[in-house]
């Protein structure tokens, strides 16, 4: 499946949406794929909490060890959002209402073919809805206001890119081998299989945080594009959390105050006012105010592209951030 073919129709239908369980799935991806070293002293970490309870549990020890979602993901896991806002227990429980047989199938996939002992289980989707419960409710939950943020700056981004230069520019860096071909044809990776047509099939994109993206159906009639959101290949303590914005320099912060400086901040690629409330949390008249105090300080500059308007810093905002490192901070 290394090319899906995508007609007028089914484009104008597609969509970009937030998923907590996809989120949750990309996070427990990185725990698995991308084991963190334990610290040294102090109370531990909450992936690390989560790591020694989850080690205790034969079927999770069986998931790790056969790789599952790191090679390949269990069909079932993360099938496409049916709503643009879905609520995690929703998605959860379609989880839980896989079939036994499917779940055993779609796990068999993921392992290479053939089911370890371990993971053959009565109720596979609900032992694997079990663990996404847990990662969710540790590790992904506590975070969700800021990782949601930060993927709906992408969204925002994407949108505009999508309006000015069309799918090739909105898809161009969803993943190393994924890119809009023309003609209808939309590379989703390098496999060398038959094409398969999407008409009259839904069609979503998935941001999450973390490094990795795959795809995802609900076959026949709904698929996903599940991608790396822009910024956050970084992974931490935290499993696959989207970054943090950039540090402020604690002297230009007490030069132009917090929110200010962390806005000049964040403007090393241009960025919308939309963009920078999503990634802030400010509300967007908040940050239009503080823009226009940048702007007449010739710190930012602004620009038209197509139905938005983007700010990026001066030279002189460049000098600004600059200087704190030369000084030592």
């Amino acid at each position: 499946m290394g090319e899906w073919l995508v007609d007028a129709e089914v484009l104008a239908r597609s969509r970009f949406v937030l998923s907590p369980l996809i989120e949750t799935v990309a996070t427990l991806r990185t725990l698995i794929g991308h084991p963190a070293p334990a610290r040294r002293g102090g109370a531990p970490s909450a992936t690390e909490a989560l790591r020694a309870r989850l080690a205790a549990d034969p079927f999770v020890r069986a998931w790790a060890a056969a790789g599952v979602g790191v090679r390949w993901t269990p069909d079932f896991l993360t099938r496409p959002p049916r709503h643009d806002a879905p609520a995690f227990a929703g998605e959860l429980a379609r989880v839980r209402a896989t079939p036994a047989p499917e779940a055993r199938a779609d796990l068999a996939t993921a392992c290479g073919g053939r089911l370890p002992r371990a993971l053959d289980v009565p109720d596979p989707a609900g032992r694997a809805a079990d663990l996404l419960d847990q990662v969710w409710q540790h590790l992904v939950r506590p975070d969700w206001p800021r990782r949601s943020r930060v993927l709906e700056a992408d969204v925002i981004g994407r949108a505009h890119r999508l309006s000015r230069h069309g799918w090739a520019a909105a898809v161009a860096d969803l993943g190393p081998r994924t890119r809009w071909l023309g003609n209808g044809r939309l590379r989703i990776n390098g496999a060398d299989r038959p094409a398969r047509d999407l008409t009259g099939a839904d069609l979503v994109f998935v941001p999450v945080g973390g490094p990795n993206g795959w795809v995802a159906w609900e076959l026949p009639e709904r698929y996903a594009v599940i991608y790396p959101a822009s910024g956050t290949a970084r992974t931490d303590d935290r499993g696959a959390a989207p970054a943090d914005p950039p540090p402020v320099p604690k002297p230009l912060a007490r030069l132009l105050g917090t929110n200010r400086a962390t806005l000049l901040t964040l403007l090393g690629p241009p960025r919308s006012t939309s963009q920078l409330a999503a990634l802030t949390g400010l509300a967007l008249g908040s940050v239009g105010d503080h823009l226009k105090v940048l702007l007449d300080a010739g710190l930012v500059t602004r620009r038209r592209a197509g139905a938005s308007v983007l700010y990026r810093r001066t030279p002189v905002a460049d000098a600004l951030l600059d200087a704190p490192g030369r000084a030592g901070g």
